[in-house]
């Protein structure tokens, strides 16, 4: 898009990169027609592992389904599902937003009726591969390298291959794609897999996480409260501050090879 910068006072007219950023609206139906169940503002793509990860997240995803694009608008996808009526529920309930989720001193509790601490099936991991993550999930962010103005999130092995990544303008969004990427494979629980993330670590990352079993969160920015005590309250290991070589640990700390341990 045409832009205008300052350079020491003076202007100067270029033209720069910004990333898309488009609402997705996903219909559910029924036998009374069509509801309106989320509408997700994301960049466009992988539009199919976003919804997918977005049902896990709330914990909506049925069984059995069916979910395709809309013929005539990219921006509409369509699902079908025996389950419609638990569905429409939870759509009532308000649970339409891209943003944080449930935040708030009930949380935690919220979280607990619908998810278990996750298991981790990956072994002691060595801190350097951890402090290591940012920059390889940095290498796999094309979108953030012409922008910058993406979020990313990498599925990674315990020994710090990247299995996925994938960008978007919301770090929630990314996350969704990630998981609804494993969700796709047949990858779930994530309990072999460490989640990095390019943002901070808040409450709604760390409740992806456990919603999709991943037992290990590495995040570039910081830790909230909430998102720590979570992660606390359900054994996850939560890394924040990853960068430049070292990160900062707020909870489970025992899956990592540290000195001394």
């Amino acid at each position: 898009m045409p832009a205008l910068r300052l350079v020491g006072g003076r202007p100067e007219a270029r033209e720069d990169l910004l990333a898309v950023e488009e609402p997705l609206e996903l219909r559910l139906h029924g036998p009374d027609g069509p509801l309106v169940l989320a509408v997700l503002m994301r960049t466009p793509g992988h539009d199919r592992e976003l919804l997918t990860g977005w049902l896990v997240s709330e914990g909506l995803l049925p069984a059995e389904r069916t979910l395709d694009p809309d013929p005539e608008n990219p921006n509409v996808w369509h699902l079908h599902t025996p389950e419609h009526a638990r569905l429409a529920l939870g759509a009532r309930l308000g649970v339409s937003s891209s943003a944080c989720g449930v935040c708030g001193s009930g949380s935690v509790e919220r979280l607990a009726v619908r998810a278990e601490p996750p298991r981790w099936t990956g072994g002691l991991l060595d801190p350097a591969m951890v402090a290591a993550l940012p920059e390889r999930l940095r290498a796999a962010q094309p979108g953030f390298a012409a922008t910058g103005g993406l979020h990313a999130a990498g599925l990674f092995t315990p020994q710090g291959k990247l299995l996925a990544a994938f960008e978007d303008v919301g770090r929630h969004n990314a996350t969704d794609k990630a998981v609804g990427w494993a969700t796709l494979r047949g990858d779930l629980p994530l309990s072999g897999q460490v989640l990095a993330v390019s943002s901070r670590a808040g409450f709604e990352i760390v409740q992806k996480a456990v919603t999709a079993g991943a037992a290990v969160v590495v995040a570039v920015g910081a830790a909230s409260s909430l998102a720590a005590d979570t992660a606390a309250t359900f054994g996850v290991t939560l890394c924040a501050f990853t960068r430049e070589g070292r990160f900062t640990v707020y909870a489970a700390p025992g899956r990592l090879a540290l000195p001394g341990a």
